[in-house]
């Protein structure tokens, strides 16, 4: 076995030692710890997936002394390290590029534990990235919950307070969904194991033994990662969580979070269910009703904001509802589209939301959109990062955005069942989009009645410009050159499948 095979548990196990080490250090070298951290899981990453493109096969890595199939085990073919890369290295910028915002809203004994936290989501998401066994995936999904709760709590006002209520309990209805479902495959197969679960899921599909437990099982775990991902209409906690938390949570709540339990549920699709067993099944037909629901919904509830966060925030439901009317449409191309788009929402929503924080700042503090008047004149790089992003989402060429719409567009006329409808959602969400990132495009850069203004240099922003540049360069470099991006994901999907 080659040494980079190794790479996945080093990265989950140095995230685990940086969450302890930073509760005891104080916050500027807890910050500097989690940044080192997330820059080398980049670097690993990046050396496990040069390793899955030599193979050109999944790899499973054994825990602990019991042999398979009782033992828990790791593996990785080329989709999770790329996820996993570009995780780290978005989480990398939401700390750095959100600094300043943090030590404004935090007291600052408590910003070590912050970074403790962070860490943990760090492990937390790797773990759902790489596990091959599903009871492990369920332990981290709820370190994963009381870590997104603490980031979100760091910032002690009653309305975050409020929201981590709100999150916690559509988190912990969630849980509880997928832990049942686990309970139901687990009586029904012995197994927990991903591996042997796809095995005897698929025969006793093709038997016809326990069909409608079987059913029960794919609802009650797919259910439970949508909710917990928010897709529509469980999506009522993301304004107040994603809008009254400090922008670095913001960035990784929403960037992150949410794609890590949708990437388990892709990984389950796969390698628990079976793609044939799961299509078969029906829910397919749900997640794309519903993706399309929030594609519109979400979009129309942007509109009626006056705050940005909480239009950006409502954004967030709309684009989760993308990814899941890509699952829905198909397992093969419209799994590399939702894919596609989960890295494309993973890089722009942090981007807005670390932005959008930047443009309030130099608008007294002020959220609301008549007080954001100028703003970009006022902080270029954050209206040029802003921009780019709000671009991205509208889906304009040149952006991933664009991208990712074309590729779902081509799975629905591959898919002749779902194409109007999915044409008529993508037309009518592109144009909900274009409304309201546009009114805040030009509302941030109309000079009317601005005067003369002095904007911020880049000399006394240095860290955001360079997070801020960093994700808005990616969003257009993959935008332009797409392809190699797009063969990994289709690679990485052909592997998954076996």
């Amino acid at each position: 076995m080659s040494f980079a095979a190794n790479f996945p548990l080093f990265c989950i196990v140095l995230a685990l030692l940086c969450a302890v080490v930073s509760g005891v250090l104080r916050w500027r070298a807890a910050a500097i710890l989690t940044e080192v951290m997330a820059a080398a899981v980049a670097v690993m990453s990046a050396f496990v997936l040069a390793l899955a493109l030599r193979t050109g096969q999944s790899t499973s890595y054994p825990m602990g002394h019991f042999p398979h199939p009782w033992g828990n085990e790791l593996r990785f073919g080329i989709l999770e390290p790329l996820v996993s890369g570009v995780f780290s290295l978005v989480l990398l910028c939401c700390v750095v590029g959100g600094r300043k915002a943090l030590n404004r809203d935090t007291e600052p004994e408590k910003r070590n534990l912050y970074f403790s936290m962070v860490d943990l989501i760090q492990a937390s998401l790797l773990a759902l990235v790489y596990t091959n066994d599903l009871f492990t995936g369920y332990v981290f999904i709820e370190i994963c919950t009381i870590a997104a709760c603490g980031i979100l709590m760091i910032r002690q006002l009653g309305r975050t307070t409020l929201a981590s209520v709100r999150y916690m309990i559509f988190s912990l209805l969630g849980s509880g969904l997928f832990i049942l479902g686990i309970v139901y495959l687990y009586s029904i197969t012995g197994h927990l194991l991903m591996p042997e679960l796809k095995q005897s899921v698929g025969e006793l599909w093709q038997s016809g033994q326990y069909r409608t437990p079987l059913r029960t099982a794919i609802a009650l775990i797919t259910l439970g990662l949508c909710i917990k991902s928010g897709l529509f209409p469980f999506h009522f906690w993301m304004p107040d969580t994603y809008g009254y938390s400090t922008p670095c949570s913001a960035g990784i709540l929403s960037g992150l979070v949410s794609k890590g339990y949708i990437f388990l549920l892709i990984k389950i699709i796969f390698d628990v269910f079976g793609t044939e067993v799961f299509y078969a099944s029906g829910m397919q037909t749900v997640l794309y009703v519903f993706g399309v629901a929030g594609m519109v919904f979400g979009s129309i509830s942007a509109m009626r904001e006056n705050d940005i966060f909480r239009m950006i925030a409502y954004s967030s439901a709309a684009q989760i509802g993308y990814i899941y009317m890509g699952i829905g449409l198909s397992p093969r191309l419209g799994i590399v589209a939702a894919l596609f788009h989960t890295l494309t929402h993973a890089l722009t929503k942090p981007a807005l939301f670390l932005s959008a924080s930047r443009l309030s700042e130099v608008s007294g503090g002020s959220k609301r959109f008549k007080d954001l008047q100028g703003s970009a004149h006022k902080n270029h790089a954050a209206g040029a990062a802003f921009a780019v992003g709000s671009l991205s989402m509208i889906g304009l060429p040149l952006t991933m955005g664009f991208i990712a719409k074309y590729l779902f567009a081509l799975a629905a006329f591959r898919e002749e069942r779902f194409l109007i409808p999915t044409l008529l959602a993508l037309a009518i969400s592109t144009v909900l989009n274009t409304f309201y990132f546009a009114r805040t495009l030009i509302r941030v850069y109309n000079t009317r009645d601005l005067g003369a203004v002095k904007p911020v240099g880049l000399g006394s922003q240095k860290r955001f410009a360079a997070a801020g540049a960093l994700l808005a360069g990616l969003n257009i470099f993959f935008g332009v050159i797409a392809q190699p991006l797009i063969d990994l994901l289709t690679r990485g999907v052909a592997l998954l499948a076996g």
